[in-house]
């Protein structure tokens, strides 16, 4: 849950009183165009970017969680995994070493073994190249490391910024295919923020759409998303 949260960057404000809420088991599109805030509510809710107001909490297990008050170490201790913007893979390592890299938290070391058979599952091609250097690979390829390298922390929530950047269009739909196929098998919660409308309200449940940091619209379905003015201005040039 994330309410009335500002942030930004020294004197920069970037996000103004944003509220929006992820239920379990759902996924929910987080969409604007770039420079609208998206990476930043994002960092908000790893830990990286410090709000300046407003509430950030996780409620699990019965229990209402501070994330305003973790580190974000503390945060992927609690179960929440991020898929960065631009991937950050370590592209000197191998993919295997990125891969266990995934899995320093202490709940996902038991299940290692585990965890790296199911993503060289989901993505043979990991397996199939997992002695080469990750920065060796196409933006495809490193897209899909990302991911794993997420699960393999064993999540309970993923937090996908921007999957599609730099992606052929067939790529990109190959992307969303899978973290649909992902959440379905792991049973995650999905927030994803993505610029891509189309491709993103494939596998949303629904959704919000930002502008200039504040959120303009609530979409209880990809139906209201679609048929909402902003989303005809922004994404289907109407």
């Amino acid at each position: 849950m994330v309410r009335d949260v500002d942030a930004g960057y020294g004197a920069v404000r970037v996000l103004h009183g944003v509220s929006l809420e992820v239920r379990e088991g759902e996924t929910v599109a987080l969409l604007g165009t770039n420079g609208n805030g998206k990476s930043t509510l994002i960092k908000c809710l790893m830990g990286m970017v410090e709000p300046e107001g407003g509430e950030i909490f996780l409620e699990a297990d019965g229990t209402r969680i501070d994330l305003t008050r973790k580190s974000t170490e503390e945060i992927v201790g609690l179960g929440i995994a991020l898929v960065p913007e631009g991937r950050r893979l370590f592209p000197k390592l191998t993919v295997e070493e990125n891969l266990l890299l995934g899995a320093y938290r202490t709940q996902a070391r038991a299940g290692i073994t585990r965890n790296l058979a199911f993503c060289f599952e989901a993505f043979p091609v990991l397996r199939d190249r997992r002695r080469q250097l990750a920065g060796s690979m196409s933006g495809g390829e490193q897209q899909m490391l990302a991911i794993a390298r997420a699960l393999m922390s064993s999540p309970r929530i993923l937090l996908v910024d921007e999957p599609s950047v730099g992606l052929a269009p067939i790529l990109v739909s190959r992307v969303i295919a899978k973290i649909k196929e992902l959440k379905e098998r792991y049973q995650l919660t999905v927030l994803m923020a993505e610029q891509n409308f189309n491709q993103a309200t494939k596998i949303a449940d629904r959704g919000y759409i930002i502008v200039h940091g504040k959120i303009e619209f609530e979409g209880r379905s990809t139906r209201e998303l679609r048929e909402n003015e902003l989303v005809k201005k922004y994404y289907l040039g109407v």
